[in-house]
C-alpha cells in the first residue's frame, strides 16, 4: 500500500489554504461561478483603467456605464427563462426598435396631433408607455404561442421575428426618425433629470442596506424553523457588510459624479441662486433607468425563486418530458416565457430611446447578441435547466464593460464586434467545461 502523506511543508501550507478556502465556501454558501464572474468583471476594469490611462474607473464613467448597462441587463433578466426553458429569442433587439417607434410615434404624432393632447400633458407618456407593454407583451405571446403550440423550433421563429421586426420599425415611419419625445418620458433615459440627486441617493442606499440586513435576519428565522443547517454567524455578517459596502459605494460613487457646468449655470440662472467662484456642485445621484434595472431584477428574482411558474420554468428546462408527465403545462409556460420577455423589451425600448431623446431605426441593432452573451456569461446553460438573474444582470454589466473600455481605448467598431464574438464563444466553452466537471 502506498503512502500518498507528504512531509513537504510546502506542501501542508498549500493543501491548508485550499482547506481554508473550501471551508470558507461552504459557510458562506457562495457560488464559485458567481465568484469567477466578479473576479473576472474586477480584472477586466483594473486593466482597462491601466490602459486607457486612469479614464475607466471615474465617477463619471462608471455612472455612464450604469446608465448604459440598464437596458440590456432588463432584457437579459427574461432571457434566462427562454434559455432555461431551453429555448432561445433572437428578435429582441428588433423588439426593442419597433415598440420604441411606436411609443416614439405614439408620443410626437398620434397623441398630439391626431388625439389633440396639449404638449406636456402628464398622460402622453403614461399612454405611451402603457401601448408600448402591452404590444411587448401582444407580441411576446404571439411568438411563445406559435413556438408552444405549433411546434415550430424558437430559433427559426425568433429569427423570422428579428426580420419581420426590424422591417416593421422602418415601415411605421418610412425610415423617419421621430423626434423630440415627451419630457417625462426623457427622465427614463438618465441624464442630470433623470437622477433622483444625492439625498434620495443616500436614503434609497440605507433602505436597501436594512432590506439586505432584514432578509439575512429573516432567512436564519426560517432555517431555523424548518431545521435547516445554519450558516455560521461570521459568515453571515460577513455577507451582509460585504453586500453593503458595495450598495454604500455605488451610492457614493454616482454622488461623485457632477451636472455639466452648462446646466449647473442655467439650473443656477432659473432660480436666481448665485454660483461660487469654485463652481456650485450638484451630485446626479442614482439614475432612474439604474433604478428600473434593480427593481426588475428584484422582481425577477423572485419569480424565479419564490413562485410555482419559477420552479415549473426551471423543471421543464430541467426535463421538459418529466415535466409534462407531472402535469405542467409546459405550453402555457412556455407562452408566458416569451410574454414577460416581450414586456421586458418594451421597457427596454423605452429607457434606450429616452437617453436618445428620439426613436430611430437603429434602435437596438445588435442588442440580442449582448443579452444572449449576458445571460451565458452569466452561468445560463444553453442546454437549459440552469441560470440566475443576478448573473445575468453582472454578464450585462460584464458585455457593456467591454464595450465601454473599447470605446476609451478607441478601438473601431468592427474589432469590437470581434471581441464581442469571442467573448461569447469563450462564455458557451466555460459553460461546457463546467457541465462536465460537475
Amino acid at each position: 500500500m502506498t503512502d500518498t502523506t507528504t512531509n513537504d511543508p510546502l506542501d501542508r501550507a498549500r493543501a491548508a489554504d485550499i482547506g481554508a478556502f473550501g471551508r470558507f465556501l461552504k459557510a458562506t454558501e457562495l457560488d464559485t461561478r458567481m465568484l469567477g464572474m466578479v473576479a473576472a468583471l474586477v480584472a477586466i476594469w483594473v486593466v482597462l483603467h491601466v490602459l486607457s490611462g486612469g479614464l475607466f474607473l471615474t465617477p463619471r464613467n462608471l455612472w455612464n456605464l450604469s446608465v448604459q448597462s440598464s437596458s440590456v441587463a432588463i432584457m437579459a433578466t427574461g432571457m434566462v427563462l427562454v434559455i432555461v426553458t431551453r429555448n432561445i429569442d433572437l428578435s429582441v433587439g428588433s423588439l426593442e426598435g419597433v415598440l420604441g417607434m411606436v411609443m416614439g410615434v405614439m408620443q410626437a404624432e398620434i397623441l398630439i396631433r391626431t388625439v389633440g393632447l396639449p404638449l406636456g400633458d402628464p398622460w402622453i407618456w403614461v399612454i405611451a408607455l402603457a401601448c408600448g407593454l402591452l404590444l411587448g407583451l401582444a407580441i411576446g405571446a404571439f411568438q411563445g404561442f406559435v413556438i408552444a403550440y405549433l411546434e415550430v423550433p424558437s430559433f427559426i421563429v425568433t429569427l423570422g421575428g428579428l426580420l419581420v421586426w426590424r422591417g416593421a420599425a422602418w415601415w411605421i415611419t418610412s425610415g423617419r426618425t421621430v423626434a423630440p419625445l415627451d419630457a417625462t418620458f426623457q427622465l427614463m433615459g438618465g441624464g442630470p433629470q433623470g437622477s433622483i440627486g444625492a439625498n434620495w441617493s443616500w436614503i434609497v442606499g440605507l433602505v436597501a442596506c436594512a432590506a439586505v440586513v432584514g432578509l439575512l435576519l429573516n432567512g436564519r428565522r426560517q432555517r431555523k424553523r424548518f431545521k435547516f443547517p445554519l450558516r455560521p454567524v461570521w459568515a453571515e455578517t460577513f455577507l451582509g457588510a460585504v453586500v453593503c459596502a458595495v450598495i454604500l459605494g455605488a451610492v457614493w460613487i454616482a454622488n461623485s459624479y457632477p451636472w455639466p457646468v452648462g446646466i449647473v449655470n442655467r439650473y443656477a440662472a432659473a432660480r436666481n441662486i448665485t454660483v461660487p467662484e469654485g463652481g456650485l456642485f450638484i451630485a446626479h445621484g442614482i439614475a432612474i433607468p439604474v433604478l428600473m434595472a434593480v427593481a426588475v431584477g428584484i422582481v425577477m428574482t423572485f419569480v424565479t425563486n419564490r413562485t410555482r411558474f419559477g420552479r415549473y420554468v426551471f423543471a421543464i428546462g430541467g426535463n421538459p418530458e418529466a415535466a409534462n408527465l407531472a402535469g405542467i403545462n409546459t405550453r402555457w409556460i412556455t407562452v408566458k416565457v416569451f410574454m414577460i420577455m416581450g414586456v421586458l423589451a418594451a421597457l427596454s425600448a423605452a429607457i434606450s430611446s429616452a437617453r436618445l431623446n428620439a426613436s430611430t431605426n437603429a434602435l437596438g441593432t445588435l442588442d440580442e447578441l449582448l443579452v444572449i452573451a449576458a445571460a451565458v456569461i452569466g452561468g445560463t446553460s444553453l442546454a437549459g435547466g440552469s441560470g440566475t438573474v443576478l448573473g445575468a444582470m453582472l454578464g450585462a454589466l460584464l458585455m457593456q464593460s467591454l464595450q465601454s473600455g473599447m470605446v476609451l481605448l478607441g478601438i473601431d467598431s468592427p474589432l469590437q464586434s470581434i471581441v464581442v464574438g469571442t467573448v461569447l464563444v469563450i462564455a458557451v466553452w466555460l459553460d461546457t467545461v463546467y457541465r462536465k466537471r460537475v
